[in-house]
């Protein structure tokens, strides 16, 4: 399955739980605050609508795939996503 980063930016309201429920259901891991790796059927569109469902009309999102041989580098990351990277990283 492919890779894909995943983050958000919730403004005014910042109902964070719906989105974060979603995430965790779908084996995510939290690299930072508001940025998620996760292996996950495609294509972004399609991740993107299923996610936009769990945000308000204002909040941003995007979805990033990591084609083979990605290049990546992260300060200070949560473990989870540092773990998460060095296991499907090239």
């Amino acid at each position: 399955m492919p890779l894909y980063v995943i983050s958000y930016d919730l403004r005014k309201a910042r109902n964070y739980e719906p989105l974060l429920k979603v995430l965790r259901d779908w084996k995510c891991a939290r690299v930072l605050a508001s940025v998620w790796l996760g292996e996950l059927r495609g294509p972004a569109v399609a991740i993107r609508d299923l996610l936009g469902a769990h945000i308000d009309g204002d909040d941003g999102l995007i979805v990033l795939e990591l084609k083979p041989n990605f290049d990546w580098a992260v300060l200070r990351p949560q473990q989870a996503g540092a773990n998460w990277m060095k296991l499907k990283s090239p």
